[in-house]
């Protein structure tokens, strides 16, 4: 009976230590192309750190940038897969988040202006450098993309607002919202609308994979280099996983090297960042009203 008893009391502590030890790290990523293509890239990165970390781990798929930041805020996911923007909203609303890595290539990001051969902008040489910015946009039709994306609204609506001197509602005929890259180009393409603004990455691949003919929907213009995409991570993951935890996914992240891994993003490497890089993301989002100062 005295062993019994004790078997009992062994079972139950084991199950009251089991389900801490046995939880999941999640993360996310901001849905900034098709779901299906979202899903089969970040279910290679789970698979990836499951195997570096020793923890089970698991992508949780959001369907707006809003929800990928709310499900950081709320402790559904740990670590985020974040643009800059996004990123900086992210890590305002937890203490103690930090970002610790980025792309090689996100520390010169990039947004295109692209244009529909409508817009009477592609065969005009005064208006199509990709060092002039495009005056003669104003008028058009205008599609950003996610209301949330650093790509595809953060900055080109900075940049709208300093050369037109206007908001984008007044310097356009109409202005739409995507919700994505991949949308936008296809938007432009179609002429449904004449100009838009797209990650420029998005724009390399539907190029080299055909998807868009160059004699419809070109380049007009392309803003100066930015810091965008990055991982952030929660503050309180080393009190759930152990002292040194988030050291540790960074590390994990910084030594992704299978080519196949890279190519999801697409990227070439990945490097250290901190919240001092997307500083300037952080005060351009106050100056145009998308977050608070504080």
């Amino acid at each position: 009976m005295r062993l019994l008893t004790t078997l009992v009391a062994l079972l139950i502590s084991f199950s009251l230590v089991s389900p801490a030890r046995a939880e999941s790290f999640t993360f996310t990523a901001i849905p900034d192309q098709d779901a299906s293509r979202l899903q089969q890239r970040f279910g290679q990165v789970a698979t990836y750190l499951q195997q570096q970390l020793g923890v089970e781990v698991k992508y949780v798929p959001v369907k707006s940038y809003a929800a990928a930041v709310t499900a950081f805020r709320n402790n559904q996911v740990q670590l985020g897969w974040f643009g800059a923007l996004s990123g900086v909203q992210a890590r305002q609303r937890v203490p103690g988040s930090r970002a610790i890595t980025q792309g090689y290539e996100d520390q010169f990001f990039k947004t295109y202006f692209i244009a529909h051969r409508s817009s009477g902008l592609l065969h005009d040489a005064s208006n199509t450098s990709k060092d002039q910015f495009p005056l003669a946009m104003q008028g058009l039709t205008f599609t950003f993309g996610a209301k949330g994306s650093t790509s595809g609204r953060l900055m080109p609506e900075y940049y709208i607002r300093q050369f037109l001197g206007k908001a984008p509602d007044e310097s356009f005929s109409r202005v739409g919202f995507s919700g994505d890259h991949n949308r936008t180009v296809a938007l432009v393409a179609s002429g449904a609308y004449q100009v838009g603004a797209v990650n420029y990455k998005v724009w390399e691949k539907a190029l080299a994979e055909n998807k868009v003919d160059p004699k419809e929907v070109q380049v007009i213009w392309q803003t100066p280099t930015y810091s965008d995409y990055q991982w952030s991570i929660r503050g309180d993951v080393d009190q759930r996983w152990g002292e040194g935890f988030a050291d540790k996914v960074k590390a994990a992240l910084l030594a992704i090297d299978e080519p196949s891994l890279l190519a999801a993003f697409p990227r070439s490497a990945f490097v250290s960042a901190t919240d001092s890089d997307y500083e300037s993301t952080r005060k351009t989002a106050i100056a145009i009203g998308l977050i608070d100062e504080n």
